[in-house]
C-alpha cells in the first residue's frame, strides 16, 4: 500500500508536485489573511473591550482580582454576535450562579476533587432548571471551577465578582455600540457576496454548459452549487448580527433600512439556490439524453444568473432591486418562449425549475408573493401555457 502510494504521488513531476503544493499553500494564506482583515474590528473591539473593563473594576473600584470582568467583555463581543443582548443577559447570569454555587459549598465542605466536581455538577443543574440556553450553562460551570480553583472563598460570600462580571458584559456592549462599531452593511455584504457570487455565476456556467451541450461541465456548476449552503449560513448569520449593531449602535441606525432589504432577500435567495440545483441537475439529464435545447432555454438560465448579479450590485447600493427584478422577469419570458418551441420531458422540468427561480428572485427584489407569481405568471404566459 505504502508503494502504491508513492507510485501515484511520483507520476507527476517533482516540479509540478512543488508548484501545486505553493498554490495551494499560497491560496490558504491568503484565505486566512483575508479572514483577519474581516474581523479586524472584531479584534479591536475585544482587546480595548478587555482593558477598559480591567480598568473599570481594579484601578477605578480597587475589586480584588477582577479577572471576570475582562473575560465576560470577551465572551459578550466575542462569543455573542448576533446575539449579543441575550448571551450577555445570560452570561451574567451564568457567572452568577456559578459563583453562588461555588462559594457556598466552598465554605461548607471545603476544596478538593470531589468538592469541584459537586460545585460544578448543581451549577449546571441550577442552569438548566433556569431554562437557560449553552451559554448560561457553560459560563456558571467555568465560573464554580474558577471560585473553586483561582479564589477560593475564605471569609464568605464575595459580591464583586457578580460586579465584575456585569462590568465586563455592561463595557462589551458599549464598545460594540458607541465607541468602535462595526459598518453592518460592510459586513453584511461581505458576508452575502460570496453566495450571491456562486449562484450567479453557476448559472452563467450552466447556460454555457447548456449551450455547448457539456453535461460533465454542468455537474461541475451542480458540485458547486451544493457547496454554497455554508455561504448561505454565513450570510444569514451576518444580517443577524448587521441587525443588531445597527439597532444598539446610534451611529448605525440609518443602516437599518437597508439591512432590512438584505433580510427580506435572503431567505429567497436560499429558494433560488435550491431550484437552480434541481434546474442543473434537469440540465444534465437533458444534456445526457440528448433532449432539443432551444436558444432561448439557453437565454433564459442566462438571465438568471445575471439578475442574481443585478441583485447584490443594488443591495450593495441600498435601493431597491428594480434591474434584478425586469431582468428575473425576462428568464421567465425566455422560459415560456422555449416551452411555446418545444423541450423535451427533462426540457419541460428545466422551464417550470426557471420560472419557480424567477419566482424567487422577483420575491428577492421586495415585490410580495400574490404579486410576484402574477408578475411572473404573465411574464411566461406571454408565449407559452401555464405550466
Amino acid at each position: 500500500m505504502i508503494g502504491g502510494r508513492v507510485g501515484v504521488m511520483g507520476s507527476a513531476p517533482f516540479g509540478q508536485r512543488v508548484a501545486d503544493l505553493g498554490r495551494r499553500s499560497g491560496g490558504t494564506f491568503r484565505e486566512r489573511l483575508s479572514r483577519v482583515r474581516g474581523n479586524a474590528a472584531l479584534a479591536l473591539q475585544t482587546g480595548v473591550a478587555a482593558g477598559i473593563a480591567w480598568l473599570i473594576a481594579n484601578d477605578l473600584l480597587h475589586h480584588q482580582t477582577p479577572f471576570f470582568a475582562p473575560i465576560a467583555a470577551v465572551i459578550t463581543l466575542a462569543v455573542s454576535v448576533g446575539q449579543r443582548l441575550r448571551r450577555a443577559f445570560e452570561l451574567v447570569i451564568g457567572v452568577a450562579l456559578g459563583i453562588a454555587v461555588g462559594d457556598a459549598l466552598i465554605l461548607l465542605i471545603g476544596t478538593g476533587p470531589w468538592q469541584i466536581g459537586l460545585s460544578v455538577g448543581l451549577a449546571v443543574a441550577a442552569a438548566i432548571f433556569l431554562g437557560g440556553g449553552s451559554s448560561l450553562v457553560v459560563q456558571a460551570s467555568s465560573s464554580a471551577v474558577l471560585v473553586a480553583t483561582l479564589t477560593p472563598p475564605t471569609e464568605g460570600i464575595y459580591l464583586g465578582r457578580f460586579w465584575d462580571a456585569l462590568i465586563g458584559g455592561a463595557v462589551g456592549l458599549a464598545v460594540m455600540a458607541l465607541l468602535l462599531p462595526i459598518n453592518p452593511l460592510t459586513v453584511v455584504t461581505r458576508a452575502a457576496g460570496p453566495a450571491l457570487d456562486v449562484l450567479a455565476y453557476g448559472l452563467r456556467d450552466a447556460a454555457a454548459a447548456l449551450s455547448a451541450g457539456e453535461p460533465d461541465r454542468a455537474a461541475e456548476v451542480l458540485d458547486r452549487l451544493r457547496a454554497a449552503e455554508t455561504d448561505l449560513s454565513t450570510m444569514d448569520e451576518a444580517i443577524k448580527a448587521g441587525r443588531e449593531n445597527a439597532t444598539l449602535a446610534p451611529v448605525r441606525w440609518r443602516a437599518r433600512a437597508p439591512l432590512a432589504q438584505y433580510l427580506d432577500s435572503a431567505q429567497y435567495v436560499a429558494h433560488a439556490l435550491r431550484n437552480s440545483r434541481v434546474l442543473v441537475r434537469r440540465i444534465i439529464t437533458m444534456l445526457n439524453d440528448g433532449e432539443p435545447v432551444p436558444n432561448t432555454l439557453v437565454a433564459g438560465v442566462t438571465a438568471l444568473g445575471e439578475a442574481v448579479e443585478l441583485l447584490r450590485t443594488e443591495l450593495e447600493l441600498g435601493v431597491e432591486p428594480e434591474a434584478a427584478r425586469g431582468r428575473a422577469l425576462s428568464a421567465a419570458s425566455a422560459a415560456g418562449l422555449a416551452y411555446a418551441e418545444g423541450v423535451g420531458f427533462s426540457g419541460s422540468v428545466v422551464v417550470a425549475q426557471l420560472r419557480s427561480t424567477a419566482t424567487d428572485l422577483v420575491r428577492a427584489s421586495g415585490v410580495a408573493h400574490e404579486e410576484s407569481i402574477r408578475q411572473v405568471r404573465r411574464a411566461f404566459g406571454r408565449h407559452a401555457p401555464d405550466l
